[in-house]
């Protein structure tokens, strides 16, 4: 690495008005404007950075320093005594000594989406596109975070070791302490052109399209993960998860308890009384139902295997009909005459108050209107 002062042309404790004529002079000579030559295009950048760090009092002062930024000089004396130090004390990691520099490529972040399903794609399962906005690894860069043709360059602060050393008194004497360089924010390198696409992150944002198999017996508020579809992590660094929570969409017949379905039959009071056979639309087809003479309000239909399938195992669950007997309210005369002969050939006990139980209705009447 050429030396700063050198780059410029101005002995090593020039004062601070002759660095910049030298930088001024320098760069009408090399600018890309005046000079075309790629030679001069290089020159003009290091001549840059040169005047960047020397014209900066504090980042002059740690160049002068030297990468150990000791009052030894960056030699053996400050690097031997920081081992010592690190021997009994354990060291320091991820921007210290003895962890070196820290990487600039760094897991993503996890992705939250919420996914609506209805109550019939839930039976056996759905595969839907989901389309998501998150982190991409910059096509531009490639994850690098430099322009293209370019790459990073060492930290002329730290030398590339990610890290400054610093020598304080302490009641055990003089101690020397590792800190993350401020320069290159403990990453060892700087970069002098970043790529023109993601401004140096090495990644960009943008909406992509992910297919996703909702597998059957889903539940509102379960989470699936996808590993490795979250958000791409800064300079290329491993995707996070994206992990999606199931909504499942009201249903204006059916209703869900547990892998069951529940379904309210209306049933006429003749057809309750003298029992019929009808044909239902379930979630996945037609169900033939089979009313018993006499069935009462509140009683249930039980078909086996048309509920939910199960999640977690195999089979499914079952699909249970409450009825509700539907009393007439508008009866011709003559339909009130048969009625009439109904109820006096049939004796029937007069209308009383029963003793309180939860029955089955009131099991299905919470469920319903707690759904």
């Amino acid at each position: 690495m050429a030396d700063h002062y050198d780059v410029l042309g101005v002995p090593r404790d020039a004062a601070d008005t002759d660095i910049k004529k030298a930088y001024r002079r320098l760069a009408r000579e090399l600018h890309p404007d005046v000079n075309p030559s790629p030679d001069a295009a290089e020159r003009f950048k290091d001549v840059t950075h040169a005047y960047d760090v020397l014209s900066d009092p504090e980042q002059r002062r740690r160049y002068d320093a030297g990468p150990a930024d000791s009052p030894f000089g960056g030699g053996g004396g400050a690097a031997g005594f920081s081992d010592i130090f690190d021997a009994f004390f354990g060291g320091g990691a991820g921007g210290g000594r003895g962890g070196g520099p820290r990487s600039r490529a760094e897991r993503g972040q996890d992705a939250l989406l919420r996914i609506d399903v209805d109550l019939d794609e839930v039976v056996f399962g759905t595969h839907k596109d989901v389309e998501v906005d998150t982190a991409v690894l910059c096509e531009t860069c490639g994850g690098s975070c430099c322009a293209p043709g370019t790459s990073p360059r060492t930290c002329d602060i730290c030398g590339g070791s990610g890290s400054i050393q610093r020598q304080v008194r302490s009641l055990l004497g003089n101690v020397v302490t590792s800190a993350p360089c401020g320069t290159c924010r403990g990453h060892g390198t700087v970069i002098p052109n970043p790529c023109p696409t993601c401004q140096g992150q090495g990644r960009v944002r943008a909406r992509r399209t992910i297919p996703v198999d909702i597998p059957a017996g889903v539940d509102s508020g379960l989470r699936l993960q996808m590993p490795g579809q979250g958000e791409v992590g800064p300079a290329g660094g491993p995707s996070g998860d994206l992990f999606l929570e199931v909504r499942v969409h009201h249903h204006d017949v059916f209703s869900r308890d547990g892998d069951d379905l529940l379904a309210t039959l209306e049933v006429q009071m003749t057809d309750a009384i003298l029992g019929t056979t009808t044909t239902i639309d379930g979630l996945d087809g037609p169900v033939e139902l089979e009313v018993r003479p006499g069935v009462q309000s509140a009683d249930v239909l039980v078909i086996k295997d048309r509920g939910i399938t199960k999640l977690r195992g195999s089979g499914r669950g079952d699909l249970r009909v409450g009825v509700q007997v539907v009393t007439p309210t508008k009866l011709s005369h003559k339909e009130r005459q048969l009625v009439e002969q109904l109820a006096k050939s049939h004796k029937s006990a007069a209308p009383q108050l029963a003793r309180f139980q939860q029955g089955m209705f009131g099991k299905l009447r919470d469920r319903f209107f707690n759904f």
